[in-house]
């Protein structure tokens, strides 16, 4: 659980503490990249709830997801296509079902232990 929790503050940290301008045209890179990071931090998390969680998958699954949704940007861009719409679309499902089962698990677990003190 500690892998997601330091990614996620590294990556708060070093933004919050530059003054980093990202160019308009690169907009779209970046929102995918923004939206894998986070698919791949709530995968984590939920993986962790579940007794599932692999190092080695939460880090390949990051930069396979960067790189794929990256791709699909750019391949976009030179067709003149917006693929990244793709990506956007695919991993917001994956983000609200990560959150839904995440909800789930952390109210399934409190029942357990509120019926537990009983």
């Amino acid at each position: 659980m500690w892998l997601p929790i330091l990614f996620l503050v590294i990556g708060l940290s070093l933004g919050l503490l530059t003054d980093l301008q990202i160019p308009a045209a690169y907009s779209d890179y970046l929102s995918i990249a923004v939206l894998a990071a986070f698919d791949t931090l709530l995968g984590g998390i939920r993986a962790h709830l579940e007794r599932k969680f692999d190092e080695v998958v939460f880090i390949t699954g990051f930069f396979f997801n960067v790189a794929l949704a990256a791709l699909l940007a750019f391949l976009g861009v030179q067709l003149g296509v917006d693929l990244y719409l793709a990506a956007v679309f695919a991993f917001g499902v994956r983000l609200f079902q990560n959150i839904a089962i995440i909800r789930r698990i952390i109210i399934d677990q409190n029942l357990l232990v509120k019926l537990r003190k009983k």
